[in-house]
């Protein structure tokens, strides 16, 4: 059997910005192929600006009867709220080899389906949750991070019926549901229920065009295609933002018929301003942690960094979507791009769990809020082709956080190589919308009426710590 290039998938993702254009998939979101699913937040208004409160240069998508003087004020009142519970999800795009993560060294079965991709046996990198199974040695970063009770390992997530179409699958995860028409993502749908109208911050990707999961109906969101290029000194104030913050907000609140209360909004814009001027203060910085130490020259290492840094900021996000580093759809050259992927993604979320924890807040370290899942719309065949592997059903799928969030570090059995699905693929033990319903009810928490669908049909896995 020939390998498959996905040569398709490949030109959707270099011409993403031209074909985002199109009237098909929408200004500012993802391109697609014919014939596959619309993106979430298809035909959403999208409109660029500076925010003052932010010092971030915006793409808003939705909130369109809103100036964007109201999304500075709103930012600045939400801000002034204090800090809440952040979802960061990561997308690991292409379709990451849950058997090259993690290896069933020891399966006979396996090194026949894997002549020359098997791993070799090696006792020191062994799953503490899965005993069966060993770490890919680039990933040894993460092996200490679920040793150290900050991980949860899910080896095997995936839905009934899987679709083995990049486009069609990353949809159903990205929607919360198995529904090729959904137009609203499930963050999304969480955001329109709990968010405010006035805040884009609440919904951020860190990327040029709007993660469809982020897609809401009704509130705006946003997205940011270079953070780096933001003012960061505000991160740095200590406590006198906390009350600047609670001031200014309050002002923010005011009815705005009054000239004086105008001009008052006007100051809970500048918030930010107004704090990069009392940065220089003695004795109230807080520098990114020595051992927070990122990949050099690394855009989804950089990008995590600025994250912990408006996180420290103080800014009113809730839920973040960005890429992680490199592609996955591995149909050739595999052992290759896979160290390069997987050292890449283990050093930048082991550091930016090191920066979060070194970041204090007034009710602890910053981390203590932060919840990353990690995830990619499927995983690949047991079999090799070649140098590579093709299109699968289960995958592989991560919760990080600090120990006093992440409840277990293994969740899910691995189903073996043994016996496999009609298709040939691994079987999966979890289905991706319970873990989005472990982490709706458990951590994001709000109003979750008709947020994710058919709610009643999934089981709350219990991965997150609860008072």
């Amino acid at each position: 059997m020939n390998a498959c290039h996905c040569k398709d998938f490949t030109r959707a993702a270099v011409m993403r910005d031209a074909a985002a254009k199109a009237a098909g998939a929408g200004a500012g979101l993802r391109a697609i192929e014919p014939g596959m699913p619309l993106p979430a937040g298809t035909g959403l208004s999208r409109r660029s600006f500076l925010a003052r409160s932010s010092g971030l240069a915006l793409a808003v998508f939705g909130g369109s009867a809103l100036a964007p003087g109201v999304f500075d004020e709103g930012i600045a009142d939400a801000m002034a709220a204090g800090p809440d519970t952040v979802l960061v999800s990561v997308f690991l795009s292409g379709g990451l080899d849950t058997l090259a993560l993690f290896a069933p060294a020891t399966d006979a079965r396996y090194l026949q389906l894997r002549p020359t991709l098997a791993a070799p046996v090696d006792e020191q990198l062994v799953v503490q949750s899965h005993p069966e199974l060993q770490w890919h040695p680039a990933a040894a970063p993460l092996k200490t991070l679920q040793e150290s009770g900050r991980l949860t390992v899910m080896p095997a997530v995936g839905y009934t019926s899987p679709n083995q179409s990049h486009f069609t699958s990353r949809h159903f995860y990205e929607v919360g549901d198995l529904n090729e028409a959904g137009q609203v993502g499930w963050m999304g749908r969480w955001l329109d229920r709990n968010g405010r109208a006035d805040n884009p911050l609440q919904g951020l990707s860190l990327d040029s065009s709007l993660a469809p999961s982020l897609a809401a109906a009704v509130v705006p969101t946003a997205a940011v295609s270079n953070p780096a290029n933001f003012r960061l000194n505000a991160d740095e104030i200590g406590p006198f933002g906390v009350a600047m913050n609670q001031t200014y907000g309050a002002l923010g609140r005011l009815a705005t018929k009054d000239p004086g209360l105008a001009q008052a909004r006007g100051a809970a814009a500048q918030v930010v301003g107004i704090q990069d001027s009392l940065a220089t203060v003695g004795g109230t910085t807080h520098p990114t942690p020595v051992e927070a130490v990122y990949p050099a020259n690394n855009s989804f290492a950089n990008r995590l960094k600025v994250l912990a840094k408006m996180l420290h900021m103080g800014l009113p996000i809730r839920c973040v979507a960005l890429d992680g580093p490199g592609g996955y759809d591995t149909h050739e050259n595999q052992a290759t791009s896979l160290q390069n992927n997987l050292t890449s993604l283990s050093a930048s979320l082991a550091a930016f769990q090191a920066d979060l924890e070194g970041r204090m807040e007034a009710g602890g370290p910053l981390a203590r809020r932060v919840l990353v899942h990690v995830w990619s719309e499927f995983g690949r065949r047991p079999a090799q082709n070649g140098t590579g592997t093709d299109h699968g059903a289960a995958g592989a799928s991560l919760l990080l956080g600090a120990t006093t969030t992440i409840a277990k570090t293994g969740q899910g059995e691995f189903p073996g190589v043994v016996t496999l699905d009609r298709s040939g693929n691994l079987r999966n033990t979890v289905d991706f919308r319970s873990i989005y319903k472990s982490v709706l009810e458990d951590w994001l928490g709000g109003d979750l009426t008709g947020v994710l669908p058919n709610a009643g049909s999934f089981q709350n896995l219990g991965l997150i710590k609860t008072a």
